[in-house]
């Protein structure tokens, strides 16, 4: 079976279909930057753009980047705060005339990655962190999801660690790979392993396909880490499952 999934961020809007049998794209990514200003109409148009582009009349599974408990935003920190209290099943099938299904975007990856990439068949408590425009989590226990964990937002510091230890952090501040992860990422990655003792932390978003460039400065946190597998695609992915199985 294929479903569309669609995954928002904070400097772009993708999406593709995807065989939910296999994990794998089943046409090609097209991106949309995410427009300004990022209120609940502008980004519903995009999505809608999406659809139109492949031409879809199934079921869209979409990602957003903040809490969503039944289907209700309750955050929006990188996207316009008028999303919270949004229906957002209902903003997005109603600009798109599709079924939707709408997930907290690190939920989405690390179901993806739990289902297909480098927490396949991994039990005990694994954690999932995007690295892009802020830092998403998503936390499973036993292979189960605890859903909108955003653990990028705890503070260090007197800041929410997105702040210093995003990607686009990084960028913000012209830091070398080594320079942003011995002094950014590797003080945040500590207090998280030190509140939650995970046995695999999976390291995704932007950043998983420049893992060679920062892993080895990361080598000593006292657990395994990972890169993920299905790089900057298991948003998509994580999506179109979860619109596959409503």
């Amino acid at each position: 079976m294929r479903v569309l999934g669609i995954d928002i961020g904070g400097s772009g809007i993708k999406g593709a279909p995807v065989d939910v049998g296999t994990g794998e794209l089943a046409g090609e990514r097209y991106r949309i930057e995410t427009p300004h200003p990022p209120n609940p109409d502008n980004v519903a148009d995009v999505v809608a753009q999406l659809v139109r582009h492949f031409e879809w009349d199934g079921r869209v599974g979409v990602t957003f980047p903040g809490v969503v408990s039944h289907g209700v935003i309750g955050t929006a920190a990188n996207l316009a705060p008028s999303f919270v209290g949004v229906d957002a099943h209902a903003l997005f099938a109603r600009a798109t005339g599709r079924p939707a299904t709408v997930l907290n975007d690190a939920d989405a990856a690390g179901v993806a990655e739990m289902r297909f990439g480098a927490g396949r068949g991994r039990p005990g408590t694994v954690l999932l962190l995007t690295f892009g425009t802020g830092i998403g989590s998503a936390l499973f226990v036993d292979g189960t999801l605890v859903p909108n964990t955003e653990f990028g937002h705890l503070e260090i510091n007197g800041h929410d660690a997105e702040k210093h230890a995003s990607a686009a952090a990084r960028e913000r501040d012209e830091a070398s790979w080594s320079h942003w992860a011995h002094h950014h990422v590797r003080r945040y990655l500590d207090h998280v392993v030190a509140l939650l003792s995970p046995e695999l932390v999976i390291i995704g978003g932007g950043v998983s396909k420049k893992a060679d460039k920062f892993l080895p400065e990361l080598a000593d946190v006292p657990t395994e880490l990972r890169p993920a597998e299905l790089l900057n695609e298991a948003g998509i992915v994580g999506a179109a499952l979860a619109a596959g199985n409503h």
